[in-house]
């Protein structure tokens, strides 16, 4: 039976499994909304198409699954691009359906075309262009395997009008083959094993983990390996959640605003064991004085991450999960070890530093609601069980600092683009996936500002996320630069013209709630984390708090400034 390119998309959706997928219509894709009702996909429709690939990402991040989105052509394209963009650099796996103008009417400038392909080519994993209904089943099977497989990132798949209203047999593959495509999921035992002697003969190892290690489903192997071999455990931004945040040899969160344990043992250990990293400037601050004792061992499935940025000794290419499997069975091969023994004035100097400089604010005597505060209230309320999704700035780094994450999946953050808008869109999507969850978006004044019109998509699906905006009336983090490194030069930076959000919570049929007093900080959160409708908190927070440890720009990570 012959089906339309609309038709052969969707039954391709539903071969994929796909339940939810979050978009925009308009002309180029009307034919795939009219028979959207006919299949069982629950369609969101959101305010604004970046909105459509930041709630797909959230959804994809808080999951593990592919996550879609579908918008039209030209504006409806174009829109997508920082979304795109925002899951490349993270590696988050999405595919992105955009619609185009008819192929006879494409590159002569036709209402709404745009070469979608040509601009999202530098921040794709791949994407495609169809010309004819007779490869559509056939790529959208290539395009979620891409997605989803080796390292994971974004596939943006073109569909001409016409294609979409042309006729085929639908025949969708069983499987894919790509002879120019073949992550390496196996890793090498020689290397394995010299990673294995290596830290076996280690005296200061530390494992650092990033978003792969949660990538690959690896965080309860790296776990067992950390607490079996005694390694103290620090993560980036985008591995948060993989190592438990109360777990005896967690160090934090390492970088630029990483903690003053995780900086030290980076430069002072002799074994850097990392997974599924990728040595981002935010962590290696200056980088010829990182790690300047250690011999590193660099496990990813990307083989262009490793030695991009710094010298490597035991490079490792295969998927995390399968790399520590191999690397656990061969450390417990190695006869007459004591690890704990072995690493036990290890652990207590990371012990001690952790205690002597811990994460922390002062109080003050303003009588201003702190933000680090608010964010252990947080924690408190929910026992670390909420997903957090935050959007970009000083808002995010605390969040990151002062919430426990105990398990993956459970921290949604943009890392390496640095998205603002990013949070609440991802929110509404860990929600869909999640609606059994509480799902907390951490806001700033000026971030939340970004993407507000998906305070309708919200309220329209009855998705009670909750959005606690830390408003200090300054766009923030540029504020903390400038006043540590510009002479408090405020230039742009103050927001003294920001809505009353109550009211614009209410206007769009949600909770909107003020708090100004340090008091009123946990029955407000109680209230609202009972509540199931969308709600909006504004916390008034103190105006000049900065985010401390802080590494200046061009600086080792021991050069950190403290509170």
């Amino acid at each position: 039976m012959e089906l339309t390119g609309a038709q052969i998309l969707l039954e391709s959706l539903k071969q994929e499994g796909v339940k939810h997928i979050f978009g925009f219509p308009g002309g180029a894709v009307i034919d795939i909304y009219d028979e959207l009702p006919k299949h069982q996909i629950e369609h969101f429709l959101v305010r604004h198409e970046q909105g459509a690939v930041h709630a797909a990402d959230g959804y994809a991040r808080s999951t593990g699954k592919v996550g879609v989105c579908l918008v039209t052509s030209g504006p409806g394209a174009t829109n997508t691009v920082t979304g795109i963009a925002t899951a490349y650099m993270d590696s988050i796996p999405v595919v992105i359906f955009t619609g185009q103008v008819p192929t006879a009417l494409i590159g002569n400038d036709a209402f709404q075309e745009v070469d979608i392909v040509g601009i999202t080519r530098p921040c794709t994993k791949h994407n495609y262009l169809v010309k004819d209904v007779r490869d559509l089943a056939r790529t959208i099977k290539e395009a979620f395997y891409i997605a989803s497989t080796g390292r994971p990132g974004p596939v943006l798949v073109d569909l001409p009008k016409d294609v979409m209203q042309a006729r085929t047999e639908f025949k969708y593959p069983k499987t894919i083959s790509l002879r120019s495509y073949n992550p390496n999921y196996t890793p090498n035992k020689k290397q394995v094993k010299k990673a294995a002697r290596l830290i076996s003969k280690a005296e200061k190892p530390l494992i650092y983990s990033g978003g792969g290690v949660i990538s690959s489903h690896a965080g309860e192997i790296m776990t067992r390996l950390a607490r079996r071999f005694s390694l103290p455990v620090t993560s980036t931004l985008m591995g948060l959640g993989a190592f438990p945040g109360n777990d005896p040899l967690w160090l934090g969160m390492l970088g630029m605003h990483g903690t003053y344990a995780a900086n030290m043992a980076v430069n002072n250990s002799d074994v850097l064991i990392s997974m599924g990293a990728r040595f981002d400037d935010r962590v290696t601050g200056k980088v010829s004085t990182f790690a300047p004792r250690a011999r590193i061992i660099h496990i990813d499935i990307d083989p262009t991450s490793i030695r991009k940025n710094v010298n490597v000794h035991i490079p490792i290419v295969s998927d995390c999960l399968n790399a520590l499997k191999a690397l656990e069975e061969e450390l417990e091969e190695l006869e007459g070890i004591n690890w704990e023994e072995k690493h036990s004035n290890w652990v207590r100097t990371v012990k001690g530093w952790r205690e002597e400089h811990p994460v922390k604010y002062e109080t003050g005597e303003t009588g201003r609601i702190k933000p680090q505060y608010v964010m252990e209230q947080i924690y408190e309320l929910t026992r670390g069980e909420a997903i957090i999704c935050t959007e970009v700035g000083q808002n995010q780094m605390w969040a990151a600092q002062f919430y426990k994450y105990h398990s993956p999946r459970t921290w949604l953050s943009s890392g390496g683009l640095g998205t603002m808008g990013y949070g609440f869109p991802a929110a509404i999507g860990a929600q869909v996936a999640n609606p059994d969850k509480l799902v907390i978006d951490i806001a700033g004044d000026g971030s939340i500002q970004m993407n507000i019109q998906e305070m309708a998509t919200a309220v329209c699906y009855k998705l009670p996320v909750k959005i606690i905006i830390l408003n200090n009336s300054y766009l923030g983090m540029v504020r903390q630069w400038q006043e540590l490194f510009y002479n408090k030069n405020y230039c742009a930076t103050c927001l003294d013209t920001a809505p009353d959000f109550v009211k614009l919570a209410e206007a769009y049929g949600a909770e909107g709630y003020l708090v100004e007093k340090t008091e009123d900080v946990v029955p407000v959160l109680t209230k609202v984390f009972a509540s199931p409708k969308t709600c909006i908190v504004d916390v008034r927070v103190e105006p000049e708090e900065n985010v401390y440890p802080m590494v200046p720009a061009g600086a080792s990570l021991t050069e950190m400034l403290l509170v």
